[in-house]
């Protein structure tokens, strides 16, 4: 279950601030001197502005077993100008019942919720709708369930004990889509990528030999089988080989997607 002690949410400490427009005098401003300018007026917001041309609000799925939670979460989002709750659920199942009966941007779901899971959740809603961006909030600081999280289809793990701080920026970065996870998870991931470095656990840019990764590059740049095979002195069915086993390798599909993988990879510039 889920911890119901959601912290109140706190005013934020930088709130926009309107200029007083300068009051001119009535009578003619002599012709040399420059009429000033109103200052035009601001606002900005502790998390961060919204987009200022944003069209429509973000709408959001909000899940969690226990109403009170709930309703701290919703004054959370619902004073931002740019965000709204259109619908709540008090459990996994409810949540995927208000996603079919709902138009959404974005579910925050809770981890420990009856009937179905957040974490189970996630991977129903990942399928049904793709479009659909999550958000996993927890009380539980817990490595095991942030891997869980992002390999349901997560973007995002925010700590209920910092929610009022941390909820607002992260729904604006899944929208951008943007990861965003607290310290402690940044933490986990590192700390998890170098002991899987140290036990020689293969990672996916040690998976290709230097013959696939000539041969990524040179796709990736835009050369074709025959460029290729001119090139590396191989013939076209090698290079046709090559690009097969690199699709596969790598689980992708197309040019398009290995040239993306090989500006990840440092291969070529973007």
């Amino acid at each position: 279950m889920s911890d119901p002690s959601l912290p109140e949410p706190s005013e934020p400490s930088a709130r926009g601030r309107h200029a007083g427009a300068s009051t001119t005098p009535t009578t003619p401003t002599p012709a040399s001197t420059t009429p000033t300018t109103p200052t035009p007026a601001s606002t900005t917001s502790a998390y961060g502005a919204p987009p200022a041309s944003a069209p429509s609000k973000i709408r959001i799925l909000l899940a969690d077993d226990h109403a009170l939670v709930r309703r701290g979460v919703r004054l959370i989002l619902d004073r931002e100008p740019d965000l709204e709750v259109v619908a709540e659920a008090g459990d996994g199942a409810e949540a995927i019942d208000m996603a079919r009966a709902h138009e959404a941007d974005l579910a925050v779901l809770d981890i420990a919720m009856p009937r179905l899971t957040g974490l189970q959740a996630a991977r129903e809603l990942a399928a049904l709708k793709p479009g659909l961006r999550i958000l996993m909030l927890t009380m539980h600081d817990n490595e095991q369930y942030l891997f869980q999280a992002l390999k349901s289809g997560a973007c995002g793990y925010v700590l209920k004990s910092v929610a009022d701080r941390d909820l607002v920026a992260a729904c604006r970065a899944a929208m951008r889509d943007e990861p965003f996870l607290y310290p402690g998870a940044v933490t986990a991931l590192i700390r998890n990528y170098l002991d899987r470095v140290r036990h020689g656990e293969e990672t996916s840019d040690h998976i290709l030999t230097p013959r696939e990764e000539e041969v990524l590059k040179l796709v990736a740049e835009g050369h074709s089988s025959k460029e290729i095979a001119e090139i590396l002195f191989i013939s076209i069915k090698t290079v046709q080989r090559h690009r097969a086993n690199l699709l596969q390798k790598l689980g992708l599909r197309d040019r398009l997607e290995l040239t993306r993988y090989a500006i990840r990879a440092g291969l070529i510039e973007p």
